[in-house]
């Protein structure tokens, strides 16, 4: 990777994390110029996704100030010498960052790339530098800390769209929506006429109902504590809702389809109903957990549970093919999105907590 600099540093105003569970907080800082392989990106708007909150809930204030942010769009403002994919003004989805260089990247496979957890979850970049390191702040989330007016990403985190599309409704393909479709028709390759249980029908869990309709999946079934989720799911491709607050589970998955499901896509992280799941699929199903680790200890033969990252997607190519099932109508996930002003993001943070809101989108500046 390139030693460059960058040259002078770029004023931008990034939102904050200073302190554990937050206020985040608006502040000018100086960051890094693009080097050789960066491109500098003017962000117009940035998804609010789950793992930002985990991170903002869970932060070691001793790690030192840090911005996060990993669902960015904006337009290109500057590439670095090296960068042949994209030039000034060229519209972009940002998502999640890999090294190009590890064997899986290679063949194909970045959302399993060997420095997948530096990479994005790092704070800095691969070769241990930090473009905002003057101004005493950690960025690089996801290879682009999007809460901010500015965001440095490389060739392997972008794609490039169209400029007659809406970058504001675009931002949320670039992490949670691709998991969750990505996960049914990627990962599990779900065909039609199996059966498919969603457990949380937030973001995540809704782009994966609307890629089981996709796939012509029968039944499938929303799981969720949220009676108004449910009814979206409903209207989204699922074919029944249980409420498991008032609902047995098991008993209700049991009397739809005779004998359990083919799939789980288990979005909650909660262990009781990772342990649901598993007694809910038929003899020869599969649970994906998407916030936890595959293997088959203490299964009953033939069922497994699969660990999935990003729903196995390569951004440059699923975001595009989402893109396309959105304006054939067939993806309608601007339904999942409520907009905020960036001045007003601890709202839109604390609206998604209360899950008052499925997937806050934050209007940074214009096109």
């Amino acid at each position: 990777m390139s030693q460059n600099s960058g040259g002078k540093g770029i004023r931008i105003q990034a939102a904050v994390l200073r302190k554990r569970g937050g206020p985040l907080k608006i502040q000018s800082l100086e960051m890094e110029g693009p080097r050789d392989e960066e491109v500098l990106v003017r962000l117009v708007s940035s998804g609010i996704c789950h793992t930002d909150i985990d991170f903002l809930d869970g932060w070691e204030e001793a790690d030192n100030a840090v911005v996060l942010g990993h669902e960015g769009a904006g337009v290109v403002e500057r590439v670095g010498k090296s960068v042949k994919s994209v030039r000034r003004g060229d519209p972009v989805v940002l998502s999640y960052q890999s090294c190009g260089h590890c064997r899986q990247c290679r063949k194909g496979h970045p959302a399993h790339c060997q420095h997948f957890y530096e990479a994005n979850f790092g704070f800095q970049r691969l070769d241990g530098s930090n473009a905002l390191h003057r101004s005493g702040v950690r960025g690089h989330f996801f290879g682009q800390s999007s809460f901010a007016t500015h965001s440095l990403a490389t060739e392997r985190n972008l794609v490039k769209v169209s400029k007659d599309l809406p970058l504001e409704v675009l931002a949320p393909l670039g992490c949670g929506l691709q998991t969750g479709a990505g996960t049914v028709l990627n990962s599990l390759a779900v065909s039609k006429g199996t059966s498919l249980a969603v457990f949380g029908t937030g973001a995540v869990g809704l782009a994966a109902v609307m890629a089981g309709r996709l796939v012509g999946a029968h039944p499938i079934i929303g799981v969720d504590r949220k009676p108004k989720r449910l009814e979206l799911a409903l209207q989204l491709g699922a074919t029944q809702a249980i409420d498991n607050r008032r609902q047995d589970v098991a008993a209700r998955i049991l009397h739809v389809t005779g004998r359990g499901v083919d799939y789980v896509v288990e979005t909650t992280a909660s262990p009781e109903m990772h342990q649901l799941a598993v007694e809910v699929l038929n003899p020869h199903g599969v649970v994906a957990l998407l916030t936890g680790e595959s293997g088959t200890d203490s299964l009953p033969a033939g069922r497994k549970t699969l660990g999935i990252i990003q729903g196995d997607a390569v951004p440059q190519k699923f975001i595009p093919k989402l893109i396309r099932l959105y304006q054939a109508g067939q993806f309608p996930f601007d339904r999942l999105l409520k907009f905020y002003d960036f001045s007003n993001i601890n709202r839109a943070i604390a609206d998604a907590r209360r899950g008052d809101t499925i997937k806050p989108v934050l209007r940074i500046s214009t096109v």
